[in-house]
């Protein structure tokens, strides 16, 4: 069984990663939280990596939660305004507020994975398609039983029955 990182089990692991991310040499790390030398540098190459790409990732979705929150402000704001506006029947600010709240709602689906813009293609229609089914078809025209179980499950693959 692999020895246990003394490092990792050292009380103050903490700031002793902060004293290596800071730049500190291994020699003054080690005095400093009475630890081996070797242990610092090993620490340093095997484990501190690992604990700054999860501390990257904490800081990545912690930033991602602030902007959908700044979004979030924005369309509370831009109705607020959208309210105001017709309320006093100023209708160019309402259409400039509704334009915006349009805009907020569709960058808010966007973050929350709920639009997608990707093209979609739809290969029964593609002319691409429609030739290579030509010529499977016809290169089948001298097996005509091999053609009709061709032609039978590429009508069922549209709907999910291709066997």
């Amino acid at each position: 069984m692999p020895r246990r990182c003394t490092v990792c089990d050292h009380p103050e692991s903490h700031s002793v990663d902060e004293a290596l991310v800071a730049g500190a040499p291994y020699r003054s790390v080690a005095k400093r939280f009475e630890l081996s030398e070797s242990a610092v540098y090993r620490h340093k190459t095997e484990h501190l990596p690992a604990h700054l790409l999860k501390a990257r990732e904490v800081e990545e979705v912690a930033y991602a939660d602030d902007l959908l929150e700044q979004v979030r402000h924005l369309q509370a704001h831009a109705l607020d305004i959208l309210e105001r506006a017709e309320e006093t029947g100023d209708l160019r600010t309402a259409l400039a507020a509704i334009s915006q709240a349009r805009g907020n709602l569709e960058l808010l689906g966007k973050l929350a994975g709920e639009l997608d813009e990707r093209p979609q293609v739809n290969l029964l229609v593609s002319t691409e398609w429609l030739e290579l089914r030509a010529v499977i078809i016809g290169a089948l025209s001298p097996h005509p039983g091999a053609r009709e179980a061709v032609l039978r499950a590429i009508e069922g693959a549209g709907d999910g029955n291709a066997s």
